[in-house]
């Protein structure tokens, strides 16, 4: 098992994941406006948003170039670009980052479209390891209706048109998520991931969060007080 950086900056790092449709994005705003609310300085980083590869992407996904190891390369190159502009410059500050999708985002999706589990991770062996994955599981029946109701027409890739497991987009996307969710029960015991059951009301989850990345932010202040003496 590859075993990523651990965290030596005096910031925070957390990330949420899950498939589409959990919920996550929503808790994760909270969470912002919670930290930001108390006080803290917070950064956000959100997948797949580096202006780097950006129109490549837009092209070649209009022409839909794209194949499994290619996708892969191209969001791992997306992902290395923020990590160095977006993560531990202000971990590095020490404030908290937060991360819609990481690394476990790109071991879920690159896995389900056939790449290799080990080729996967190596490529983002740079990465920082977070103070705490968050991985919000919500039932492959359960997360479907949340995007049906939320998005009338789902893209190609998305659909994971591209693999061919069905001619219907919505028979694709529920294969292609039932095994983007299988990796990520996968990883809970590998990388340690923080399981939050996304059937539960929302305050109910961001209570949950909350006192997870609190003991986190006390160990924080218990550092600097032991460094102060």
């Amino acid at each position: 098992m590859i075993s990523y950086g651990h965290h030596r900056y005096p910031g925070r790092l957390f990330v949420v994941e899950g498939i589409d449709g959990s919920g996550k994005s929503t808790q994760l705003l909270l969470l912002y406006q919670w930290l930001k609310s108390e006080g803290y300085s917070v950064f956000f980083s959100e997948w797949n948003s580096s202006p780097l590869v950006k129109d490549t992407t837009r092209r070649a996904k209009k022409r839909r170039l794209f194949t499994p190891a290619t996708f892969s390369l191209l969001h791992a190159t997306d992902f290395a670009d923020r990590t160095e502009r977006n993560i531990i410059p202000p971990l590095k500050a020490g404030a908290i980052v937060l991360a819609d999708r990481y690394i476990y985002t790109a071991f879920a999706r690159d896995v389900a479209r056939g790449c290799d589990r080990a080729w996967v991770r190596e490529i983002y062996k740079f990465a920082v390891k977070p103070t705490a994955a968050f991985f919000f599981r919500a039932p492959l029946d359960v997360a479907i209706d949340r995007i049906a109701a939320a998005r009338p027409q789902l893209k190609y890739y998305e659909a994971g048109m591209d693999m061919e497991w069905a001619n219907d987009e919505e028979e694709s996307f529920t294969i292609f998520q039932g095994k983007i969710l299988d990796e990520y029960d996968h990883m809970v015991s590998e990388f340690g991931l923080t399981v939050v059951d996304a059937t539960q009301p929302i305050r109910t989850q961001q209570r949950q969060m909350r006192e997870i990345v609190s003991r986190f932010l006390k160990e924080k202040l218990k550092e600097k007080t032991v460094l102060a003496k």
